[in-house]
C-alpha cells in the first residue's frame, strides 16, 4: 500500500481559502449595492419622488343622460340601440300621438273661441258708449222740456200736472243715463288697458294651448346631448309612464376621473396640479393628460349608505380615502383611445405646483352641463298662438 502524497494534502489546504474569499467578496459587493440602492432611492425620493402621489383606485366617471318620457303613452318607434352614436336632437323614441293631437286641436278651438268672445267684449264697450251718448241727448232734451214748461207754469200757461209729467221725464232720463254709464263702466273694466292678445281670458286660453302643444311634441323624445346609447330597456308597444328610464345617452368625450387617494396623500395636493393617467385597457404605453379639478369634501365612508359606526368597542383605525376629481385636458385623445364609464385607471399627481388652493375659492358662474334642445319648443308654440289669434281677429288689432 502506497503512502499518501504529502504534496496532495498540501494543495487541498492551499486551494480552500480562495473559495472563502470569493464568497466574502460577493457578500461585500451585495452589501455595497444595497447601500447604494438605498442611497439612490433616498436621494430620488427627497429630490423627486416625494413630489408625486399615485393611486390605482381610480375610475372613469361621466354624465349618464336618461331618456325619460314626460307624458304617458305607447311606444311606436325606437330610433337607437345600445352602442349607437346619436347627435343632439336625434329622435330616440316616439309615442303614439293620437290623444295628444286631439288635445291640441281642442286647445286651438278653445283659443279661437276665446279670442272671438273677447272681441265681443270690446264691441260691447263700443255699444255702451253709444248708448251713453244717446242717453245724454235724451237727458238734455228732457231738461230743456222741463225748463220750458217750468217757465210756462209760472205764467199759468200750462197746468201743474203737465209740469209734473215733464219732471218725471227728466228724472227718468237722468236714471237711464246713470244706468248706461254704470253699464259702460262695467264693460270697460273687462277690457281696460288690454288688447285682445293681452286679455286675461286669451292669455289663459293661450297657456292651455301651450300645455297641449308641449304634450304633443313630447310624444317624440330626442337626444339632449351628443353621445352613445346605453341601457336600452324600452320595447315597441310598451306603455310607458312619465319618468320611466327608457335608455341613456353617455357623452364619452366629456368624462372625468374619480381617483380615491389616501388621506395621507392629500397633504400637498392642490387644485390645478397636472396628472398623468394610464388605463388598464391600453397599458402604460398610452398616457392621458389631466389636472386636479377638485378635492372631495368628505371620505367615501362618510357619504356611504351605511356610515361606519366608530363609537364601538371594536374600533380599529383605518386610513380613509377621499375622492379627487381629475379632468382630462386633451379630449382629442379619446378619438383614438376612447374610455368607457367605470374603467380602471392609474393616476399620478405631480405635486410640484403648490400655487392652487385645496378648496375651490369661487362659485361656478356657468352651468357645468346643459342642453338647449328643448328651447325651441315654446318658441314654436308662441308662433302657433299668434297665428290663431290673428286668424280670428277679422282685421282688428
Amino acid at each position: 500500500m502506497s503512502s499518501p502524497n504529502p504534496n496532495t494534502a498540501d494543495s487541498s489546504v492551499v486551494q480552500a481559502p480562495p473559495a472563502n474569499n470569493r464568497r466574502s467578496f460577493l457578500l461585500r459587493l451585495l452589501a455595497v449595492v444595497i447601500v447604494l440602492a438605498v442611497i439612490a432611492w433616498t436621494v430620488w425620493y427627497f429630490l423627486e419622488g416625494r413630489w408625486y402621489e399615485s393611486t390605482d383606485d381610480a375610475y372613469v366617471n361621466g354624465n349618464i343622460v336618461q331618456i325619460t318620457p314626460r307624458i304617458a303613452g305607447t311606444v311606436i318607434s325606437i330610433g337607437a340601440d345600445d352602442g349607437d352614436l346619436v347627435k343632439q336632437g336625434d329622435v330616440m323614441v316616439k309615442l303614439d300621438k293620437s290623444d295628444a293631437d286631439v288635445g291640441l286641436q281642442s286647445a286651438a278651438a278653445n283659443l279661437a273661441n276665446t279670442v272671438r268672445k273677447v272681441r265681443g267684449l270690446y264691441s260691447t264697450v263700443t255699444g255702451a258708449q253709444a248708448q251713453v251718448a244717446v242717453e245724454k241727448v235724451a237727458l238734455q232734451k228732457a231738461q230743456a222740456d222741463y225748463n220750458r214748461r217750468r217757465d210756462l207754469a209760472k205764467s199759468g200757461a200750462i197746468s201743474s200736472e203737465e209740469l209734473s209729467h215733464a219732471l218725471d221725464a227728466l228724472t227718468a232720463a237722468q236714471s237711464a243715463l246713470t244706468t248706461s254709464e254704470q253699464q259702460l263702466q262695467t264693460n270697460k273694466v273687462l277690457v281696460d288697458d288690454t288688447i285682445v292678445a293681452s286679455h286675461p281670458d286669451v292669455k289663459a286660453a293661450a297657456a292651455q294651448y301651450r300645455a297641449a302643444y308641449l304634450d304633443d311634441v313630447r310624444t317624440v323624445m330626442v337626444a339632449p346631448v351628443t353621445g352613445y346609447v346605453a341601457k336600452r330597456t324600452v320595447q315597441v308597444g310598451q306603455r310607458v309612464q312619465p319618468g320611466a328610464a327608457l335608455m341613456a345617452v353617455v357623452p364619452l368625450h366629456e368624462v372625468w376621473i374619480d381617483a380615491n387617494f389616501k388621506e395621507t396623500q392629500l397633504t400637498h395636493m392642490r387644485i390645478g396640479q397636472s396628472v398623468e393617467i394610464s388605463s388598464d385597457v391600453y397599458g402604460s404605453s398610452v398616457k392621458y393628460k389631466g389636472q386636479v379639478e377638485s378635492l372631495g369634501v368628505g371620505t367615501g365612508s362618510a357619504f356611504s349608505l351605511l356610515p361606519a359606526q366608530n363609537a364601538t368597542g371594536n374600533w380599529i383605525k383605518i386610513v380613509q380615502r377621499i375622492p379627487v376629481r381629475v379632468v382630462f385636458t386633451d379630449p382629442t385623445q379619446f378619438d383614438k383611445y376612447p374610455l368607457r364609464i367605470g374603467m380602471s385607471l392609474d393616476t399620478v399627481v405631480n405635486l410640484h405646483d403648490q400655487n392652487g388652493p385645496a378648496l375651490s375659492q369661487t362659485p361656478r358662474t356657468e352651468a357645468r352641463f346643459s342642453t338647449d334642445v328643448y328651447q325651441q319648443q315654446l318658441v314654436n308654440a308662441d308662433q302657433q298662438i299668434e297665428q290663431i289669434i290673428h286668424a280670428n281677429m277679422a282685421g282688428q288689432h
